[in-house]
């Protein structure tokens, strides 16, 4: 089963352990910084 909750908290792991900002993760992957907000709370 799908879990967005768990989703939402490795990406910020993952992200974090990398030194990105969600702003550098958007800009990454071309989608609003909104949206990696949403996913990580």
């Amino acid at each position: 089963m799908f879990h967005m909750e768990k989703v939402g908290r490795k990406i910020a792991e993952l992200r974090k352990s990398r030194n990105m900002t969600q702003l550098e993760l958007a800009d990454q992957i071309g989608i609003s910084f909104q949206a990696v907000s949403n996913w990580e709370i």
